[in-house]
Parts: structure tokens; C-alpha cells; sequence
């Protein structure tokens, strides 16, 4: 006798819809990047216009990850150890569409705007500039670094940091030795997330960003123009490029999570 009755048939609709919704789609994105072939593919992922793309997107997205590892950090701590209304508003950018984040970022950081303005009295370009996207992406990904770390807080027992104190030790001290040791597993996590959604980011770069080929262009909007030139081949190819780099930031976070378990058991 079954302890779970159902399993079977429950079973067999997750892996059905799984198959239908997730695998479906990559298995026909690999079989037609498999009509060009390798070469084909090495070709279309070295252009120099694809390189830069690359190259940008990989160095904003990690850029605004780093940002949002201490960021993030700082907001978990004050959401766990206050209570002031607003909370819920850290969750904003994972709720707000991307395309809304865009435009309103673009609006604020523009020469003419209410930020922008200022900043490019001091020489500070932020839209239509590599910074710019940093700008977005740390809007977006936030939430990411926040809510794996605000756990880890929320479960860390307050009599540790209590014991560190009695026996002499500096808040400084007892955040670095005790806490932050805590802490690195679930920051890798969020670094990881913010990274790889980074990397995919659309719809709240597209407008921030300019959009200049070798300068401002990111990997996703190539992947758009290569569409609109019916290059569809090529497209694919950058797809498959982005697929892969998925595969592997998902293999990254699941080790990341077995040796956060591994540890918190140990």
C-alpha cells in the first residue's frame, strides 16, 4: 500500500506538463540549432557585434550582482530585525512588469531628468551608457539576494549573538566570525540568481540602455535584430549560447544549495 495515494497519476501530470511546457520548447530550440552545426555555430557566437554583446551583458549583470550582495545583505538584516510598515515593497521589482522598471528608470536618469540631470553636471552618464543597465539590473535583481539571505537571518538563533557579547566580543567581531559565515552559502545563492537573470534581462534594459551596437547593445536585443533580419539560423544560434550558460548558472545553484544543506546539517 502506497503512503501517497495518487503518486502515479500525480507523477505522471507533473512530468507531462513539465514536458509540454519546459522540455518541448528547448528540445525544438536544439534541434534547429542542430540543422547549422557546430562550425556554423562557433561562426555566428564569435561576430564581434555578438562578442561585445557578450561581453557586456556578462560584466553588467555581474556587476550588479556584486552590488546587490551588499545591498541586499543590508535589507535582509533590517527586514528581520525591524518592523516598520512598507516592508513588503522589497518584492516590488519581481511584481512590477520590466518594461514599466525601464521606462521609468529611463525617465529619471536621462540628461533631462530628475537624476540625470544632476549627474551629468558632474559628468556622469548613466542612460544610454553601460551604467545605466548596471542601474536596471540592480533594480531587478535585488529581490533575488534578499530573499535567500532574509531566511538564514530570520532562522539564525539570537542567544549566539548574545554568547559572542557576554564573552567580550565586538558587533563587528561577532558579524564577521559568527553571522557572515552563516550567511555565505545563501549570498552565493543570491549572487548566482541576480547573475543569471542578469544575463537574460530584456524588457527593463531595452529602453535604459540606447541600444548602440558594440557599445550598449545586450545579448537578447542581437538575438532581436538578428530576428528582424530574418537571420533566423543565427538567432538560434545566440539562443542555444544563452541556453547552455542557463544550464550551467542551474547546475551552479543546486550545488550551491546541496552544499548550503550539507553545511547547515553538518
Amino acid at each position: 500500500m502506497r503512503v501517497l495515494p495518487g503518486f502515479g497519476l500525480s507523477l505522471g501530470i507533473t512530468l507531462f506538463w513539465l514536458g509540454l511546457i519546459v522540455l518541448l520548447p528547448l528540445a525544438a530550440l536544439a534541434a534547429k540549432a542542430a540543422g547549422m552545426g557546430w562550425t556554423d555555430m562557433w561562426k555566428v557566437w564569435t561576430e564581434p557585434r555578438v562578442m561585445a554583446a557578450l561581453q557586456l551583458s556578462f560584466v553588467t549583470a555581474g556587476v550588479a550582482a556584486v552590488a546587490n550582495l551588499g545591498i541586499g545583505m543590508l535589507i535582509a538584516w533590517v527586514l528581520v530585525r525591524y518592523r516598520f510598515p512598507g516592508r513588503k515593497l522589497v518584492d516590488l521589482p519581481f511584481a512590477l512588469p520590466t518594461a514599466v522598471a525601464g521606462i521609468a528608470l529611463t525617465t529619471i536618469y536621462a540628461p533631462t531628468g530628475w537624476l540625470g540631470e544632476p549627474l551629468a553636471a558632474l559628468g556622469i552618464k548613466v542612460a544610454y551608457a553601460p551604467l545605466g543597465i548596471i542601474v536596471a539590473l540592480v533594480f531587478v535583481t535585488l529581490p533575488f539576494v534578499v530573499r535567500t539571505v532574509q531566511p538564514v537571518l530570520e532562522a539564525l538563533p539570537h542567544e549566539v549573538e548574545e554568547a559572542s557579547a557576554s564573552l567580550g566580543a565586538s558587533r563587528w567581531l561577532t558579524f564577521r566570525r559568527i553571522i557572515l559565515p552563516e550567511l555565505i552559502p545563501a549570498l552565493a545563492t543570491g549572487f548566482a540568481l541576480a547573475f543569471a537573470r542578469g544575463v537574460g534581462e530584456f524588457g527593463s534594459v531595452v529602453f535604459i540602455s540606447g541600444n548602440l551596437p558594440m557599445k550598449t547593445e545586450i545579448l537578447p536585443l542581437v538575438i532581436i535584430g538578428k530576428l528582424d533580419q530574418y537571420a533566423v539560423p543565427a538567432a538560434t544560434a545566440i539562443a542555444v549560447l544563452m541556453l547552455l550558460f542557463s544550464f550551467v548558472m542551474l547546475l551552479g545553484i543546486n550545488l550551491l544549495q546541496r552544499w548550503a544543506q550539507r553545511r547547515a546539517v553538518a
